[in-house]
C-alpha cells in the first residue's frame, strides 16, 4: 500500500476510534447520571412504625428505612420522599396537614421514577375493616363470620364506587406533573393468610370465617390499584405471589406485616423493616432496576 494511502487509513482509523471513545465516554456519563426519584404514598410507603424515624416531618411518621430509601440506596437515585402515614388519594393534590404540601408538588418534568402505595386509607378501608372484624372476632370467640355477616359487601362496594376512581385521578395527576417518569403503583402485601390459623387468633383476633372475607377485601383493593395503574400507563407491582406466607400470622423473621397485637412495631398491621426491604427488592425486579 502506498504511504499516502496508509496514512489516510491510519487517520481514518484514529478518527473513528476517537469518535467511539467520545461516544462511549458520553454514554458512560449519561449512564452514571442518577435517577431523579420521587416517592409518594401512605404509611406502607412511608414505613410507618419502622425505625429510625425521619425527623424532617414527624407528623408523617416516615422511616428512613422504608422501601423508597432502600430503592434509592441500591440504585444511587436522588430521592425526594414525601410519603406520609394516613395519606389518602386526595392528598396527592391537597395538603394533608398544615405545612405538608400536596404530594404531587414534589414532581416535575425532570422526574425519572415515581413509586407509590395508596388507596388503603380511602373510606377507612383498612382501619375500619381490621378494627371492625377484630372487635367482632373477639366478641364471637373466633367462631363464625360475624364481620362478613354484619358488613357484607360494604367495604368492596366502597372500593369500587369511591377508591377506584380516586386512584385513577391520583395517578393521572402524577402523570400530568411528571410526564416522562416511570410510575410504579405498588399493591399491598398480604395481611391475612390464605386460610384461618387458630394459633394466630391471639395476635390477629379475626374470626375463622372472616379471614377469607378480609383477604377478599384486600384482593379487591389490589385489583382496583392494578386497573387504575394499567389505565393510566403506570406499572403495577404485584405482591400477591411473593408475599404469600409472609402475612401478619407468619412467624417473627418470616412475616412482612406485623400483627394487630403482640407485634414488634409501633404501628400494627403495617410492614416491618424486613417487609419494607422485600417490597423494595420486588419493585426493583419488576422495574428492571438494580
Amino acid at each position: 500500500m502506498p504511504k499516502h494511502a496508509a496514512r489516510r487509513v491510519m487517520a481514518s482509523t484514529a478518527a473513528v476510534a476517537g469518535a467511539l471513545a467520545l461516544s462511549f465516554t458520553g454514554t458512560a456519563a449519561h449512564a452514571a447520571e442518577p435517577l431523579d426519584y420521587v416517592a409518594l404514598g401512605d404509611s406502607y410507603s412511608a414505613g410507618s412504625g419502622v425505625l429510625p424515624v425521619d425527623p424532617s416531618n414527624l407528623l408523617c411518621l416516615r422511616s428512613t428505612a422504608n422501601y423508597p430509601h432502600v430503592i434509592a440506596s441500591a440504585t444511587d437515585a436522588r430521592l425526594t420522599d414525601v410519603t406520609c402515614g394516613a395519606a389518602q388519594t386526595s392528598h396527592f393534590t391537597q395538603a394533608q396537614y398544615p405545612g405538608v404540601a400536596p404530594q404531587v408538588d414534589a414532581l416535575d418534568a425532570g422526574t425519572d421514577l415515581v413509586t407509590l402505595t395508596i388507596g388503603g386509607n380511602d373510606n377507612g378501608t383498612f382501619i375500619n375493616a381490621v378494627t371492625s372484624c377484630g372487635t367482632a372476632g373477639l366478641l364471637s370467640g373466633g367462631k363464625g363470620s360475624p364481620c362478613k355477616d354484619r358488613y357484607g359487601s360494604r367495604f368492596e362496594d366502597e372500593i369500587e364506587t369511591n377508591t377506584y376512581p380516586a386512584l385513577k385521578a391520583a395517578l393521572n395527576a402524577v402523570r400530568t406533573e411528571a410526564p416522562g417518569a416511570t410510575v410504579a403503583a405498588l399493591g399491598y402485601p398480604w395481611i391475612m393468610p390464605a386460610a384461618a390459623d387458630p394459633s394466630c387468633f391471639v395476635k390477629l383476633p379475626i374470626a375463622q370465617g372472616d379471614v377469607p372475607y378480609l383477604r377478599g377485601i384486600q384482593a379487591r383493593l389490589n385489583a382496583a390499584v392494578r386497573r387504575a395503574a394499567e389505565e393510566t400507563g403506570a406499572v403495577f407491582v404485584d405482591f400477591a405471589r411473593v408475599s404469600e406466607g409472609h402475612d401478619a400470622c407468619a412467624a417473627r423473621g418470616a412475616r412482612w406485616i406485623e400483627p394487630l397485637l403482640f407485634g414488634d412495631s409501633l404501628v400494627p398491621v403495617h410492614p416491618n423493616a424486613y417487609g419494607e426491604r422485600r417490597m423494595a427488592e420486588h419493585t426493583m425486579d419488576a422495574l428492571g432496576l438494580g
